[in-house]
């Protein structure tokens, strides 16, 4: 794969680089692992900054990682964020940045970069099939700063409202909290329900210690009021309950996340949280989670896998039914042994 840029050829270090990400939430997220790398690379007085939609700036404003975040407003309508933008050129032409990083590449981020006129630059390559994350990688590394290994600890602005929610709405302590995630888009990407709880309830004969935790937005409140009703005590419901900041921030708690293709998925992996994904009709080699704290399973070794569809046209949802709650179970305690986590004491 070759990047689009041009490279920093001073001897220094570049003392103002922006950064630029526009959509969707975990498109963001995936982006931050690289972006601390780079921010711990640069000198203590470099400045940082981001540029995003509105949509999705709430988790960046909360990182101890940016120096500024710049919001474009106008919603989904393109031609309104164009009339933002346009706005704020001035404002971003007077913090002169030397560095620009276009982890976008759609006609606003281009048209950003061109006005700003940095001495180097460097544009993801949205057409690659290679994993979000590594090509978010490549396109940091091409601007000549050294190797971006990403790193999945962050500072957050101290917040207590997220504990608060977690103690407000049942969760004990000395339990351990395993994040359920049943959020793919359509039914080609939803593991059947009834298999969440069963997943539960293999893993509580072995970690009675825990409870589960449902984050997220009305689109899967159905599916946290059946794993509630069927855990009770033992599951924590805050879907709609929580900003996506708090819900960041809540995860950083979590101990292992099971989920579908989302962006709280990227938002686990990033955070070097144990991460399994089930992926359906996701192409899986874009979407997958990356590092040695993460695994996934999908559709890649079927005739008809990732084939992106809403609706399967066998009409079994073969993909995901073939994988039964002991077959994710046991994938689930391999990648807790593999990676030797210290947040559950696996018996050999």
């Amino acid at each position: 794969m070759e990047i689009s840029a041009v490279k920093w050829k001073n001897a220094h270090a570049p003392r103002r680089v922006l950064a630029i990400r526009l959509q969707a939430m975990g498109d963001l997220v995936i982006t931050l692992p690289y972006l601390q790398q780079l921010r711990n690379s640069l000198p203590p007085h470099a400045k940082l900054d981001l540029l995003t939609r509105e949509e999705v700036g709430a988790i960046p404003r909360d990182l101890i990682l940016f120096n500024k975040v710049y919001i474009i407003r106008g919603g989904r309508n393109t031609k309104k964020q164009m009339l933002y933008t346009a706005g704020l050129i001035p404002r971003l032409l007077m913090r002169r940045y030397e560095v620009v990083i276009d982890l976008q590449d759609n006609i606003i981020s281009r048209m950003v970069r061109k006005c700003l006129l940095p001495r180097a630059w460097a544009s993801f390559d949205r057409l690659s099939p290679i994993a979000a994350g590594d090509r978010t990688r490549q396109t940091i590394e091409a601007i000549g700063l050294g190797e971006c290994v990403p790193v999945t600890s962050f500072k957050l602005i101290p917040r207590t409202e997220g504990e608060k929610l977690l103690l407000d709405n049942g969760w004990e302590k000395k339990n351990k909290l395993v994040i359920l995630n049943p959020a793919g888009a359509f039914e080609t990407r939803n593991w059947e329900i009834s298999r969440y709880v069963q997943f539960a309830g293999l893993w509580l004969k072995l970690f009675p210690d825990t409870q589960f935790l449902i984050l997220g937005t009305d689109f899967i409140h159905s599916k946290a009021i059946y794993i509630q009703d069927q855990l009770g005590k033992h599951c924590i419901n805050l879907v709609s309950k929580t900003r996506p900041e708090q819900a960041f921030s809540i995860m950083q708690k979590a101990h292992f996340v099971l989920s579908e293709d989302s962006g709280l998925m990227h938002m686990a992996w990033v955070s070097g949280i144990p991460t399994l994904a089930i992926f359906g009709s996701t192409q899986s080699e874009k979407a997958r989670p990356l590092g040695d704290r993460s695994g996934f399973v999908d559709s890649a070794d079927l005739e008809c896998g990732a084939c992106m569809l809403e609706h399967c046209k066998y009409g079994d949802t073969h993909c995901l039914t073939r994988y039964s709650p002991e077959m994710i179970f046991e994938r689930s305690i391999f990648l807790l042994k593999d990676q030797r986590s210290s947040a559950f004491t696996v018996a050999e």
